[in-house]
């Protein structure tokens, strides 16, 4: 099973989307600051997680929540 998540930072206007096989783990990298990319924008809070049988379809999924529309939609759930 592979999961797609998104996080916003507390702190600034940033949305970060990725794919894992356990996200809470992965957030909690973010979180901590072990991730080069993310680290700056710490602390996040989870906006969405949804799961997907295979790497191809979660990957689908987060091309498209990367783009300006789904970052929008991303936006609307913050809101």
């Amino acid at each position: 099973m592979y999961y797609v998540y998104a996080i916003s930072s507390l702190n600034r206007n940033y949305i970060y989307v990725g794919i894992s096989n356990d996200p809470i783990r992965r957030i909690n990298q973010h979180n901590m600051g072990y991730e080069r990319t993310t680290k700056p924008y710490r602390p996040y809070n989870l906006v969405l997680i949804e799961s997907f049988p295979t790497r191809m379809e979660a990957r689908i999924r987060e091309k498209y929540l990367k783009t300006s529309a789904g970052k929008s939609y991303l936006r609307n759930i913050i809101k």
